[in-house]
């Protein structure tokens, strides 16, 4: 059976889950849609070793109390099916939705950057072993190093050592002097000060990063410039991120504008189309709380209710300082583009190394020469890299945008309801 609603949202993270229960109120229907088996996103991932913030699960209590709002879980959206009407797809069935509006949640991956050894078995992202872990993988008494940039650094060695691992170093690319000058503008955001008090580990080290991730069959140590010197760490795991890319993928399909790598919005986080919003990282990165502010303005707006949203301008203005203050604190390194060598792969999906990509002008010379992109991830993973390696314009999305069940397909030849 397909389905109808007023209010369609993607994504079910802290963006997701405020906008619908700030929509709630008005009675509208809303439905909630989500890849994960329960709200939360991936900042609030559930799983056997993971430990949800009170807010979390107080959020997803309000939730499960609004009756006009359905949530469906392990659900992804397959394409656009016809003018405000989704194909989606859960593990039994696919379906179309229609909607009258619709908040694009949809978040953000991590930026993983190629370096020699980044494929070997034992190297993730840091956000990557952050969710491997809560989701029940063993890593007590491992050795770990995690690199990279920003706060995501800390939160992943604060989840790995809860359950046992030896962090040995945290590596972070930004200079001291840009870690300092964040850290001292913390107290205008309370919260975070204390959160970044909690989180801190004496193996911190500033000005540090990945140079090489070592070992044969698999990772067995990690080579880093840390500071100006050269050193090796022996290791079991290393987690690596670069910070976060917003997932504007069903963003663009639907015909939303790009503002820089986010989706554009206004005031009332409306997008460049009439009846689609976007709220959370999505539209720009800024952690949760302003995520939180962003999806209830959304919420708000999208039912009309323009005086709630206007409320909450002053308190996105509060994190969207916090924001700009993190963002350019944790500005990557040029360095970071030097880290490939010619042999390096960069597309995992189809082996190509950086020689074969190094000498093309864009997406489209570096598809045809070599097939880049072509893989399972679609680009997903290499398009990110190369877009910060080479400045070049990712590939425009095509769909479908998730693996889909040819039965589900067949749901496209049918008529939408109205």
């Amino acid at each position: 059976m397909n389905e109808t609603t007023d209010l369609l949202i993607i994504g079910a993270g802290p963006a997701g889950m405020a906008a619908a229960l700030a929509a709630a109120s008005s009675g509208a229907h809303i439905v909630l849609l989500d890849d994960n088996p329960l709200p939360g996103g991936q900042i609030w991932r559930d799983g056997p070793q993971a430990n949800l913030p009170t807010e979390a699960r107080r959020l997803r209590e309000q939730l499960h109390a609004c009756a006009n709002v359905r949530c469906h879980t392990g659900t992804r959206v397959i394409t656009c099916a016809a003018d405000k009407t989704l194909l989606v797809e859960d593990a039994e069935r696919g379906w179309q939705i229609t909607y009258e509006r619709l908040i694009l949640c949809t978040g953000a991956r991590e930026l993983l950057l190629p370096f020699p050894g980044w494929t070997l078995p034992g190297v993730t992202g840091a956000g990557g072993l952050q969710a491997l872990i809560k989701g029940g993988l063993p890593v007590c008494g491992e050795r770990l190093v995690i690199a990279g940039s920003g706060p995501l650094l800390l939160a992943s060695a604060a989840t790995a050592k809860h359950q046992g691992a030896q962090v040995l170093r945290i590596a972070e690319q930004a200079s001291r002097a840009a870690v300092a000058g964040f850290a001292a503008q913390l107290p205008r955001w309370p919260g975070k000060l204390f959160q970044s008090i909690s989180l801190f580990d004496h193996h911190y080290r500033t000005g540090s990063y990945v140079l090489e991730a070592l070992g044969r069959e698999r990772l067995e140590g990690v080579r880093l410039l840390q500071q100006g010197k050269t050193i090796e760490l022996a290791c079991d795991r290393l987690a690596c991120g670069f910070g976060l890319i917003a997932n504007t993928q069903l963003g663009q399909a639907l015909g939303c504008a790009l503002a820089g790598q986010a989706l554009a919005v206004d005031a009332w986080q409306a997008t460049t189309r009439v009846g689609h919003y976007a709220a959370g990282e999505c539209s720009g990165f800024g952690g949760s709380e302003l995520a939180l502010v962003e999806g209830a303005i959304a919420g708000h707006a999208a039912i009309g209710n323009t005086a709630a949203a206007q409320r909450l301008w002053p308190r996105r203005a509060r994190w969207q300082g916090f924001a700009r203050a993190l963002n350019k604190a944790f500005a990557l390194d040029a360095r970071l583009k030097t880290l490939a060598r010619a042999d390096t792969l960069v597309c995992r999906c189809e082996d190509v190394p950086y020689g074969e990509l190094a000498g093309q002008e864009n997406w489209r010379e570096a598809k045809l020469a070599s097939r880049c992109g072509m893989g399972a991830c679609q680009g997903r993973v290499c398009g990110a890299a190369l877009e910060h390696l080479f400045g070049w314009t990712p590939p425009t999305p095509r769909p479908p945008f998730s693996p889909a069940r040819i039965d589900t397909l067949l749901h496209l030849e049918q008529t939408p309801p109205t």
